[in-house]
């Protein structure tokens, strides 16, 4: 896993001192996600850059990776994730031809496009399984192609200039180069209030993201976006008992693919089936013991409170499952103190570049990596297992189902649209944004074929389970690259292979839940593994603090604030409204939103035109 970053101008050469410095200043922010190695290449309109973190072949694999023919470099590759089946690809290559200088999955995937890509791109992206983002540019062609992973694991975004583009895995990278303004409209302020990706734009103006599954061409023409993979109806013609074998198969085939890294290991366990089972598989697959860590609070268990997120605390499976399988377990402790330490806090800004927050979950993911961090150089974590099965006390809940909007959209966000100022409120129309949004992403599912067709809740749980996946689940993903990837940790996701998505996601809703539970198949596929009391567990989400005092500190800071008329963020407020969401024990997400917009606005020096 790795920091990559670029600049294309079709009217410059880049190979100036002025032009040099600024892709150094680039590549500089990515550090502490390359905290190996780094490495530029220059050559007339391109300029690229690459920091690495060594996981395969420490040696070896050096970036940027070019390919030479006739004596020159003809493709020059900066890549950032992991191609789990680097070796099967690397075998084909071998057949025909091919010989390789080192045994990275990096040097693979740039041969993979000089065998299958040199017509068509997505040719070659096709045959990678993985989580990646990657710039490939043909000196031939005068060609830059931006390239993300299926389900947008890794990020990757980019910013059009006059003459061509910058890129960079993460924003920092981007605004790092003097064409880039940080800069933020009322477009830019909807998907902020909001929290709904959309897949192609970010926050800042003029920057964008390249979407899950596809391909983004520069060349002297302009830039043009295509699509090398979708989610679409599979006919799944599998019955019950079928389907859950195949989803095993699936799992046992990922797991042991993910497990393949020459650095120390580990396993992100919350007692819950997912990390569980994935845990447990890990387990069976390794030739080591494996190592596993949990977060949790000073005295969270003791004096837990159930709500439909939550319904029970995590410690006790922890527990029962570590010592069930047999890891190496460790417990992050957190207290309420750590959770609000502004050098925290900063640092979860810092990396996630964004004014999203999910509060106090945030500061404790970033503080459980980094005590991972000290151990292992790659996690394996459960994330997408809900959206893949249908986890989430949502997807069972019939008011939420026939919501006509987003299933999870909270009161608590629309507390914090109520705080605004009515005059932004009435020329943002955020009701009229979330429902374009909706709108937009409910065109895109696919239509159902077969006998569920006929059924209105099959192709309504069609339309919710698309929506997790594509506007839900990349949030979570985000969150988790950029927590983990600050500290120099690399996090793998084995149920966003692609192969298992496609396969789920085109089984019938009725299968699912065909034991009347949630995450039916997944329960039924790996109930051998587990304990009875983790297989019967109801699920759970990621744990938020539940702590007076971190509440209390909350509530303190916001008073600062709202009383700085000063504030950056104080235009866009109603402060009487806004003091209202003090008097909430509920709501407190609310303050954490708007503080983090504060500090985003600060610490980026963020230009508002609304």
């Amino acid at each position: 896993m790795c920091g990559i970053c670029g600049w294309i101008d079709f009217d410059r050469d880049l190979g100036s001192p002025d032009a040099r410095r600024e892709l150094a200043d680039m590549t500089a922010t990515m550090a502490y996600r390359g905290p190996d190695d780094e490495g530029t290449w220059i050559d007339g309109p391109a300029a690229l850059g690459h920091r690495r973190l060594a996981i395969i072949d420490i040696q070896g694999g050096r970036q940027p990776m070019t390919h030479q023919e006739d004596g020159r470099p003809a493709l020059v590759l900066v890549y950032t994730g992991e191609t789990y089946n680097y070796r099967e690809l690397r075998q084909r290559l071998a057949a025909l031809g091919h010989r390789f200088d080192t045994s990275s999955d990096t040097e693979v995937v740039l041969r993979v496009h000089r065998e299958w890509g040199h017509r068509d791109p997505r040719s070659a992206v096709s045959e990678l399984n993985g989580m990646f983002a990657y710039a490939l540019w043909d000196t031939a062609k005068r060609e830059l192609l931006l390239i993300r992973d299926r389900l947008g694991i890794k990020p990757l975004y980019y910013y059009p200039t006059e003459h061509g583009v910058l890129f960079g895995s993460e924003p920092k990278a981007i605004l790092a180069n003097s064409l880039a303004e940080p800069a933020m409209d009322a477009d830019g302020l909807r998907r902020t209030l909001c929290s709904i990706p959309d897949p192609d734009s970010t926050v800042f103006r003029g920057m964008r993201e390249v979407p899950p599954g596809h391909i983004v061409r520069v060349t002297r023409d302009g830039i043009k976006q295509m699509s090398y993979w979708h989610l679409t109806d599979s006919g799944h013609t599998d019955d019950v008992p079928t389907t859950v074998r195949r989803v095993r198969e699936l799992l046992d085939d990922t797991i042991q693919r993910q497990l393949i890294a020459d650095v120390p290991l580990c396993t992100l366990l919350s007692g819950g089936l997912d990390s569980s089972a994935m845990t447990a598989l890990a387990a069976r697959f390794s030739d080591e013991r494996i190592r596993s860590f949990a977060v949790d609070f000073v005295g969270y268990t003791d004096n837990f409170i159930p709500g439909p997120w939550r319904p029970t605390p995590d410690g006790p499976y922890v527990q029962e499952v570590a010592k069930y399988v047999g890891t190496d377990h460790t417990d992050i402790t957190l207290s309420a103190y750590e959770l609000m330490d502004p050098n925290v806090r900063a640092a979860t800004l810092h990396a996630r570049d964004l004014p999203l927050t999910f509060g106090n979950q945030d500061s404790s993911l970033y503080l459980l990596f980094r005590a991972i961090r000290q151990h292992s150089t790659v996690a394996l974590s459960g994330e997408a297992a809900d959206e893949v099965f249908g986890g989430y006390w949502l997807f069972h809940d019939p008011a939420h189902v026939q919501r006509d909007t987003f299933p999870w959209i909270e009161d608590s966000d629309d507390i914090v649209r109520r705080s605004l100022d009515p005059g932004l409120v009435e020329k943002l129309d955020l009701p009229g944004y979330l429902d374009e949004q909706y709108r937009t992403a409910l065109a895109e599912v696919p239509a159902l074929t077969g006998p569920a067709s006929a059924d209105p809740h099959e192709r309504r749980m069609r339309e919710v389970c698309y929506l997790f996946l594509t506007r839900h689940l990349p949030t979570l993903l985000d969150r988790k690259d950029r927590m983990s990837m600050a500290l120099g940790l690399e996090v793998r996701v084995p149920f966003c292979d692609h192969r298992l998505v496609e396969y789920v996601f085109g089984t019938p809703w009725a299968h699912k839940t065909f034991d009347g539970r949630e995450k039916s198949l997944l329960r039924a596929a790996t109930a051998d593994l587990l304990p009875q009391s983790v297989v019967q567990r109801v699920k759970s989400a990621y744990p938020a603090i539940q702590d007076a005092t971190y509440d209390r500190m909350l509530r303190t800071r916001f008073t600062a604030l709202l009383n700085d008329r000063n504030a950056a963020v104080a235009p866009l407020l109603s402060v009487d409204t806004s003091r209202a969401l003090l008097d909430t024990t509920d709501n407190l997400r609310g303050v954490e939103h708007i503080l983090t917009l504060q500090d985003f606005l600060t610490d980026y020096n963020v230009s508002l035109t609304i």
